[in-house]
């Protein structure tokens, strides 16, 4: 392996162990929020993504780069339906009026 390799190795771990500490951390009041955060995080991969699928540099990158693009269009659409789902929950049924108070 190349020093190069074994560096990229490392950093993903580190950033999948960090990445999942913090998440696992996170109150659910805070959900909604940092979903939608998390879906402009998601669509700026999904732009790195498309440009590792799009630069030709191998047959490699780009098989991979389609693979990332795929993931990443997943992760933002899969993202955006929950949110969805979550704001649906707090908002109230328009045939369910309340009651007047005399």
């Amino acid at each position: 392996m190349e020093a190069t390799t074994v560096v990229e190795l490392y950093v993903f771990i580190l950033a999948a162990f960090v990445g999942y500490q913090v998440i696992s951390r996170v109150p659910p009041l805070l959900h909604t929020p940092l979903m939608s955060a998390t879906n402009a995080i998601s669509a700026i991969s999904l732009v790195g993504s498309l440009v590792a699928a799009g630069a030709d540099y191998s047959r490699t990158s780009t098989i991979l780069g389609f693979i990332a693009v795929a993931a990443a269009t997943t992760n933002v659409v899969g993202g955006f339906l929950i949110t969805d789902r979550m704001l649906r929950m707090f908002k109230r049924d328009p045939k369910q009026t309340p009651k007047q108070v005399p």
